[in-house]
């Protein structure tokens, strides 16, 4: 809650905080329950906005603006400080807009113009049908102009000159509230589900605020007022009006995190619910779970989400790798017929996700990298290949199994406790992969991978020269000693690429 209250207070945006939010949702670099913490914080980091704001109709900011952009323009230029420009240039245009509007409103003169007046006096601030009109008004327009900050400002424009009440005001910045949940929502229509629970779960959260402060608004309001010393039955206090505003956006939004944080886990089962998973219904469909490239993200964000799939990727092998472990146990011809079909299936998976990936990968490069970045998407792109070349060596065993199988060629007793002894190292190894992909490298010594792969390959040129002997010993037909050898040479070609996973993960030269 906290970073959530902290980055937007930063970046002076809950919509750009949010969209984040969901897509490190969707990298799987956040879980649910965070995520709907990120964003209560998120909320109460956007009411610093409206205190800017408040006291920006008040002052005079042209001698912080122009400042501003000037040394902002002068650092964007350096390499070292060129962020800290990017933020001054950005900062110096919201001051610059806060100035804009103020002078737009004072030329308006809104608190002379009789028709204004007479608009805003005709509806009863006492019915909680017209605060309701007012509330989807500033719900609609900010869904349309995608800022609650710029909404925010101009009913802040609006009540400084005295011709918006002060509960229709309120009333907006309700609205405001729902409408600003639009950007997230929007920016995760096409991603997965995870990040569309979180999006949701925003929605959901302010909803609820909304309807209990709807409960007591009145006596709500009112005590906002006397907080800030506004009496709405006097006239002439028009220039606390905006202090009023600002202060109960802020109650509002602290008041409902202090009173929902406690009810996350409710909220999370609550958006699983109305968005449930559909991967069981399409568990054999081809789909990225952690790469959207419809989400707002930087070069890094879009580098840890193709490590998050590419580690998925490992997974995938290694679970296709078992499925080539269970034809050995099978007895049943049916059932390892389907299992040689899943092999195929699975192996076209493989290629499909191979290409996904290192086509993510050369749009993400085309960007401005690091260094250290470009080095990163290079280490991928060798171990999508090198994933996809494992799929390749299942899918070659599975084929030889099947040859075997056809022409009905049974190994020996002593084969079958060789191939599976090989098959154990191969499978180790796979585990080793797998762990090292999905978490962080310094973690891991490649050597007990060099290991595995030693053991691989002495016991590939020991079975390689004693199924010579054995077939000129007639213990077995030559056309079982060359599936035989076909098999072995294929396990030793995988325990190669699993290597070459490894050194490419871990930035060891081979």
């Amino acid at each position: 809650m906290l970073t959530g209250t902290f980055v937007t207070c930063a970046v002076q945006s809950s919509s750009a905080t949010t969209v984040m939010t969901v897509s490190f949702v969707s990298a799987g670099l956040l879980t649910l329950a965070q995520a709907i913490t990120v964003i209560m914080g998120a909320n109460i980091g956007t009411t610093l906005t409206a205190w800017i704001m408040s006291l920006g109709y008040s002052v005079d900011l042209t001698c912080v603006v122009f400042p501003a952009f000037i040394v902002g323009i002068i650092l964007i230029y350096k390499r070292d400080y060129r962020y800290i420009g990017d933020f001054l240039f950005g900062i110096a245009f919201l001051f610059l807009s806060l100035v804009m509007l103020s002078t737009a409103g004072h030329d308006l003169d809104l608190e002379h113009n009789e028709a204004a007046i007479r608009f805003f006096a005709s509806f009863d601030t006492g019915s909680h049908i017209t605060i309701l009109i007012f509330l989807a008004i500033g719900t609609l327009i900010t869904c349309l102009v995608q800022s609650s900050a710029a909404v925010m400002a101009i009913t802040i424009l609006l009540c400084s000159t005295g011709v918006l009440p002060i509960y229709l005001g309120i009333a907006l910045v309700m609205g405001e509230n729902i409408g600003t949940t639009a950007t997230a929502n929007l920016a995760a229509l096409g991603a997965g589900t995870e990040a569309r629970r979180a999006a949701l779960a925003h929605l959901l959260f302010n909803v609820i605020g909304v309807i209990w402060v709807l409960i007591i608004f009145y006596p709500f309001v009112d005590t906002i007022c006397n907080i800030t010393g506004y009496n709405p039955s006097e006239s002439g206090q028009v220039q606390k009006l905006p202090i009023v505003l600002a202060m109960f956006h802020t109650c509002f939004n602290v008041t409902n995190t202090a009173i929902l944080i406690g009810f996350v886990p409710q909220i999370e089962r609550a958006v699983r619910w109305l968005l449930p998973s559909k991967e069981n219904a399409a568990s054999n469909e081809f789909h990225l779970q952690y790469i959207q490239a419809n989400l707002v993200q930087t070069p890094e964000i879009a580098v840890l989400q193709a490590q998050k799939e590419t580690a998925r990727f490992a997974e995938n092998v290694r679970n296709m790798f078992g499925m080539v472990q269970q034809l050995f146990t099978e007895s049943d011809a049916k059932l390892r017929a389907k299992q040689y079909e899943r092999i195929e299936h699975e192996e076209e998976l493989t290629d499909r996700m191979e290409l996904e990936i290192a086509h993510y990968l050369e749009k993400v490069s085309a960007d401005h990298l690091s260094s250290d970045t470009k080095q990163k998407i290079r280490q991928m792109m060798r171990e999508v290949g090198e994933l996809e070349s494992i799929g390749d060596a299942c899918r070659n065993l599975g084929r030889t199994l099947q040859r075997r199988e056809q022409n009905d060629n049974w190994f020996t007793q002593r084969q079958m406790a060789n191939l599976q002894a090989m098959m154990s190292l191969c499978n180790d190894a796979l585990i080793h992969m797998c762990v090292v992909m999905s978490s962080k490298r310094d973690d891991y010594d490649i050597n007990e991978t060099f290991l595995i792969e030693n053991q691989i390959d002495a016991m590939y040129d020991s079975l390689k020269a004693a199924n010579i002997e054995a077939v000129n010993e007639q213990e077995y037909d030559y056309v079982v000693g060359t599936i035989f050898d076909d098999l072995v040479s294929e396990l030793e070609r995988l325990g190669d690429y699993i290597v070459n996973v490894m050194q490419a993960r871990l930035g060891v030269k081979g």
